[in-house]
């Protein structure tokens, strides 16, 4: 009897789950996705937090149609308070937002500093990489719109500087 022929069996690499779901911990992604040859497994945060969900090629046609109701959580989105005008500093990649170079250091910005353009505003860390924020204009921090630790994802606003 050989179980990797039966079809009707599924293998599924235990370690490497843990391994991904870990992952999802430690890189605040919401998803990962890992697929070699004809295998395909895929782990998934719940949108507000929780535990990952785990789903393999057999179980992926009802879970993956549960994410789709990402947009209705879009209208919510569209009720909180508009952003103060000036330039929106947004984040070009998912991480986590440090305002300053390390703790107990006094912050980049502040809202009402004066910044310059081209000067360092925030951090994001993503991967164990620091990548330096900078303001695109010269101006006066309106509002900072992240927390020190905090994860944020591609394209969430940062900062607004007027």
């Amino acid at each position: 009897m050989n179980d990797k022929h039966d079809k009707g069996a599924m293998q599924v690499d235990v370690t490497l789950v843990r391994e991904l779901a870990a992952l999802l911990d430690d890189t605040n992604l919401t998803e990962i996705e890992v697929e070699d040859g004809d295998r395909k497994i895929r782990v998934a945060r719940k949108i507000g937090g929780g535990a990952p969900i785990f789903a393999a090629p057999a179980a992926v046609a009802a879970p993956v149609a549960a994410p789709a109701a990402a947009p209705a959580a879009a209208p919510a989105a569209a009720a909180e308070p508009a952003l103060p005008a000036g330039n929106v500093v947004k984040s070009p990649i998912v991480g986590t937002a440090y305002l300053s170079a390390e703790p107990g250091a006094a912050p980049f910005a502040r809202v009402g500093a004066q910044v310059k353009a081209g000067e360092t505003v925030l951090i994001v860390e993503a991967m164990k990489v620091m990548n330096a924020i900078t303001a695109p204009v010269a101006g006066t921090v309106k509002a900072v719109l992240v927390d020190n630790g905090q994860p944020v994802e591609y394209d969430q606003p940062l900062i607004v500087i007027e």
